[in-house]
């Protein structure tokens, strides 16, 4: 039976045609602006469970889940009454809350790679303000960043690849100065004859090595763990400070995110905005001994109003005591796993050069067949099958993020009942994408 449902976007068009006045490209983030795909963005107008229903009243299950920080799904009750308990008492101070101690030894409590942590508002927030932190700890300015991993959006970690295997990055976007780029060597994934040969050049220079240990900004890019042991090798050799931004898996794939996961210790880490169940959050961690770098403790500095706030903090208590209860992880990798294998089954049996790259309860679209995609490079730019997906599987009625590139999430509130029609879409999709 065809789950196909024609979607309208009639209010969603006059709310684009409005922000188009007030925002640039009328969003305030570049991906919802659905450039990468055909068609108004949708102007969503509330959550609940793994669904969603935009202004028009369309109904989605979905895979975006914020872009991964709704673990539990959307509107979960003790996230909702932690939040609406706390906001009576007030929405900010610019002081220390009771919140914070609580919502730090959750996460220390059970996270043997830290021994202290700073809160932010954000992941890019955490990630500049933690390499601040690994220069002024190592007095060293170069970094180390893999090209295909993305860390927000500072100036010196939107950088790209040079021209030479072992050179200084180059700007990736305007406004950011050349000379700040060269403070960044840019080196493949997985290749450790260029990250060798980078250590060998710049002897007693870098200051750390910063990757997404599972990089899910640009495709799932699915490392050996080889590499990244290997990695942690040359960093201690060196005196490099290991940095695993952690943005995306950090409690995604297990409490204490990729490290645990695949049982390597970073130096530095930093989390995103699963740890404030939604709510703007963001956070660094490292050693005592890193730490102590901070102000007001040390001489780098890093201030933020919103950091720790009181509201957000009470969201990520609420959020991450559901995510260590017992079982958790478990459950979501096997739910994710139904998922998955149902529809990479399908397209295996047509045999369609599509599969479903998956890692804990993350799963990207590779239209690569069964070609393993390790590096940027190795994704073919050609977006016309994700896009004609993307629009099908919206009238079907399940959402994903608007871009190829992006992954998608399993989260606590989708149901075996949620995931079997979703793969029913997914499969009809596919026999449109490939003209069966």
């Amino acid at each position: 039976m065809e789950t196909k449902q024609i979607i309208q976007r009639t209010t969603s068009e006059v709310l684009f045609k409005q922000s188009k006045t007030y925002f640039p490209g009328g969003v305030n983030s570049p991906v919802r602006a659905f450039k990468s795909v055909e068609g108004t963005p949708l102007f969503i107008k509330k959550g609940d469970g793994c669904r969603i229903w935009d202004e028009d009243n369309n109904e989605f299950i979905d895979f975006c889940c914020s872009w991964g920080p709704l673990i539990l799904g959307h509107n979960h009750p003790s996230v909702y009454h932690k939040v609406v308990e706390t906001l009576q008492n007030g929405s900010s101070f610019g002081a220390p809350t009771r919140l914070e101690n609580e919502l730090a030894e959750l996460i220390l409590s059970r996270n043997p790679f830290i021994d202290k942590l700073r809160f932010t508002s954000s992941g890019t927030e955490a990630v500049m303000s933690a390499l601040r932190m690994a220069r002024g700890y190592t007095g060293r300015d170069l970094i180390i960043k893999f090209e295909g991993c993305y860390h927000g959006h500072s100036d010196a970690l939107l950088v790209k690849a040079g021209s030479g295997l072992v050179t200084f990055g180059e700007s990736s976007s305007a406004g950011v100065p050349e000379k700040v780029a060269n403070d960044t060597l840019v080196l493949p994934l997985n290749d450790l004859d260029a990250l060798e040969a980078c250590v060998a050049n710049y002897k007693n220079a870098i200051a750390c090595a910063i990757i997404e240990p599972i990089p899910a900004n640009n495709g799932l890019l699915l490392q050996d763990k080889a590499f990244l042991t290997k990695l942690r090798e040359i960093c201690t050799r060196e005196g490099i400070l290991l940095f695993f931004d952690e943005v995306i898996s950090g409690f995604r794939v297990a409490f204490s995110g990729a490290a645990e996961y695949y049982g390597i210790s970073p130096d530095i880490v930093t989390y995103g905005k699963i740890i404030g169940g939604g709510l703007p959050v963001g956070a660094y961690g490292a050693r005592n001994e890193i730490m102590a770098m901070i102000s007001p403790d040390g001489p780098v500095y890093q201030a933020g109003t919103l950091s720790g706030n009181p509201v957000a903090m009470a969201a990520g208590i609420a959020q991450l005591t559901e995510c260590a209860k017992p079982g958790f992880y478990d459950s979501l990798e096997e739910k994710t796993s139904y998922f998955v294998s149902a529809i990479n089954s399908y397209a295996e049996n047509k045999n369609y050069p599509f599969e479903l790259v998956t890692v804990g309860s993350i799963f990207w679209l590779s239209f690569n067949g069964k070609k393993r995609i390790q590096k940027a490079d190795q994704i073919d730019p050609d977006m016309s099958h994700f896009k004609v997906m993307h629009r099908e599987l919206l009238d079907r009625g399940v959402y994903l993020g608007p871009s190829g590139y992006e992954v998608g999430f399993v989260s606590a509130a989708h149901t075996e009942k949620d995931l079997a029609f979703a793969a029913t879409a997914f499969c009809e999709v596919l026999d449109i994408v490939f003209g069966n």
